[in-house]
């Protein structure tokens, strides 16, 4: 009798784990099922977006998105089961989940097999996070092999084609981490996670693991081609607002200058010599000494009266826009404000010297510390300072440095570090999505005259809602960084953030000793500045050297009058551009557009890194080599100048499908083919 009961009681325990292992609940959104002691649940936010979220069973747990602002839709869907395959049909999707090891794979409608998550690939690792009791989190999904992807944000690896590779994914000066890729095959994945996470893609699988995470949660997307994907995308993210018309012209700025008549000054030569001027640039200091480090107040005698500085600019027909950080100096009011309701943060940053003179002497520590963005009271307490100080003297925009934020001498037990929404480890990858929210949410709150613009360091999921433009960071003067600028921006755009932009010139003169006076650097500043013309923003900045147009000569200088041809070629096709950015804003279009959004049938197409259209009209080839000139090797400056009135020529490769016009001459010539095209100094292939 006792033997049978045991049986009976084995016999049951076992059908109800098979009954469980293979069922599921209906929800208004999806399903949920719990399979192998994980919970997962499926959700339609549109036919064509869904929502996958996984727990360790019995696992309850908070998400509140800080990228995703989409509330789920009741879409329409159809639930069948054959055996162990379940699958949910909405009108453009069709996902099927395994109910015996949980496998989810997506299809499109009529049944055309887009992506597959790796069998028994979701892994949650217990993590003590400061105390709280979390886990590790990673999924893998198997990729077809000659598969295309782009993406993961501003990254300098010079690829176009983000495969076979490991990238380490923390927020930094130069690469802006975005967890989301597009495939050629016409759909994407969003990762939906904030902290220190390694995308890794190698023959066997693709995947995402997170340092920290109560739950994997990722968002499938399917487009059916790039445009689609990142019209969904930025469904779930937010539509981006149309910019000013001058923040399309012609930015000019440096580090620094270090008075308000010098600032003005600017704009006035450019006046006089007839090149047209839209924007002029205010860099740090203006505040005084690193103790009062970014106090939103002018405290620079040299900037003794800002109003009238702001106002000279306006008279002159142009706009303004300047530096503020995320980070204060002990003496400001805003440190002690920010440091009563623990909103700062104790690692170190930039600057760490108390002295401004080059090199810092580190026995005077500046106590700059990085506020809280994730704090509501700190947002507030950021823009009262920024209202009264600044925007309320006419300031048209704003440049925020160092959004990722600046971390200097890093160790792991900085992300202990206590942010409103938990661990920094938890959040950080996000800093700058909520430090410009904040810059962005307040000043819409208080003012309808003026569009928000906005120039940061970094970006995160979501930033396109804010009005924000993202520059690439301080990267170096170089021949290889010109040519990563076009893939980096070209990635960044694929994840439906359409504006950006990098130093026209590169940063740091670090490799040409001789500044403006090199022959290769003047060669290599008119090629950027051509390549600037095709961005969305087109800004000349740097350190060590000015870049204003009358550096580089005078007019009849050949450099000089390259320059010149380049600012006006932005001028003139300005209507063109305004239309672009009307197309981003309207109908959730890109501006610079890698190859594979027109020409993903072209297989030539895909992988090229330094082409791409500008708007929908116009192929841009950036010339990314030395024609001119020997380039520097070793640090050792080997330049051979050769006359700049020579014509050169650039293989450049035209996607098929279609008739090019050359834009120089009016050639017309038929696509799928590379073509030899002048590209004489103050020319490229267009």
């Amino acid at each position: 009798m006792f033997r049978r009961y045991i049986l009976i009681v084995i016999i049951v325990t076992v059908l109800t784990g098979i009954l469980q292992a293979q069922g599921y609940q209906k929800t208004d959104l999806g399903i949920k099922s719990t399979i192998n002691a994980i919970d997962v649940e499926i959700q339609f936010y549109s036919p064509s977006i869904v929502r996958v979220l996984k727990s360790p069973e019995g696992r309850t747990y908070e998400k509140n998105s800080l990228s995703v602002i989409l509330d789920p839709k009741k879409t329409d869907f159809e639930i069948s089961r054959s055996g162990d395959e379940l699958s949910l049909i909405s009108k453009n999707i069709q996902v099927n989940m395994d109910l015996k090891n949980g496998k989810i794979s997506f299809f499109t409608f009529s049944r055309k097999l887009l992506l597959n998550e790796k069998k028994d690939s979701a892994v949650f690792t217990d993590f003590d996070d400061t105390g709280v009791k979390t886990y590790s989190v990673s999924q893998s999904f198997v990729l077809d092999k000659d598969e295309s992807i782009y993406g993961l944000g501003i990254l300098q690896n010079g690829k176009m084609v983000q495969r076979n590779q490991k990238v380490y994914m923390v927020q930094n000066n130069t690469q802006d981490y975005i967890p989301f890729f597009l495939s050629v095959k016409g759909y994407g994945i969003f990762w939906d996670n904030y902290s220190p996470t390694v995308f890794e893609d190698s023959r066997e699988s693709t995947s995402f693991k997170s340092d920290v995470g109560d739950c994997i949660d990722y968002y499938f997307m399917a487009g059916g081609n790039a445009d689609g994907v990142i019209a969904c995308m930025r469904d779930l993210t937010g539509q981006v607002p149309m910019f000013p018309l001058w923040t399309y012209g012609y930015w000019q700025s440096k580090e620094r200058y270090k008075s308000q008549d010098e600032t003005v000054g600017v704009v006035k030569k450019y006046r006089e010599l007839g090149i047209p001027l839209d924007g002029i640039i205010q860099d740090w200091q203006y505040w005084g000494n690193n103790y009062l480090w970014n106090a939103m107040e002018f405290l620079n005698v040299d900037f003794y009266n800002p109003q009238k500085m702001v106002d000279d600019v306006h008279n002159l027909n142009a706009h303004m826009i300047i530096s503020i950080w995320n980070s204060f100096g002990p003496k400001t009011k805003q440190y002690k404000e920010l440091d009563e309701i623990n909103a700062l943060m104790d690692f170190q940053t930039w600057p760490q010297s108390g002295s401004q003179k080059w090199p810092p002497r580190m026995d005077y520590p500046s106590g700059v510390r990085v506020y809280d963005p994730y704090n509501p009271k700190a947002r507030d307490i950021y823009w009262k300072y920024l209202n009264n100080g600044i925007f309320s003297i006419g300031m048209d925009g704003w440049w925020m440095d160092s959004s990722e934020p600046d971390h200097l001498n890093f160790k792991p037990s900085d992300l202990d570090n206590q942010t409103w929404l938990g661990s920094f480890r938890k959040v950080r990858n996000a800093f700058p999505l909520m430090t410009v929210g904040g810059l962005s949410e307040h000043q819409r709150a208080v003012s309808s005259d003026k569009r928000v613009f906005i120039l940061t360091r970094s970006a995160f999921a979501g930033q396109q809602r804010f009005g924000a433009n993202t520059w690439s960071g301080d990267v170096v003067s170089s021949w290889k960084a010109l040519r990563n600028q076009i893939s980096g921006g070209l990635n960044f755009s694929l994840c439906g953030i359409p504006h950006w932009n990098s130093d026209i010139g590169g940063f740091f003169l670090w490799e040409y000793p001789k500044k403006l006076e090199d022959a290769d650097y003047r060669e290599l500043y008119t090629r950027w500045i051509q390549f600037g013309v095709f961005c969305p923003m087109m800004r000349s900045h740097g350190t060590d050297a000015p870049r204003e147009i009358y550096q580089f000569g005078k007019k009849g200088d050949r450099i000089y009058n390259a320059i010149e041809k380049s600012i006006k070629l932005r001028y003139r096709l300005l209507p063109y551009i305004y239309s672009a950015s009307w197309d981003v804003t309207a109908n959730q279009s890109t501006m610079t557009r890698a190859l594979v959004m027109d020409f993903s049938n072209d297989k030539d197409a895909l992988d090229i890194d330094n082409e791409y259209l500008f708007g929908k009209s116009l192929l841009v080839c950036p010339v990314t080599t030395p024609m001119y000139s020997k380039k520097h090797i070793q640090g050792k400056d080997t330049t051979n100048v050769e006359d700049f009135s020579k014509v050169k020529k650039e293989e450049v490769y035209l996607p098929k499908g279609t008739e090019w016009y050359d834009f120089w001459t009016g050639e017309k010539i038929s696509g799928g083919r590379k073509v030899s095209k002048e590209a004489p100094i103050d020319v490229i292939p267009l």
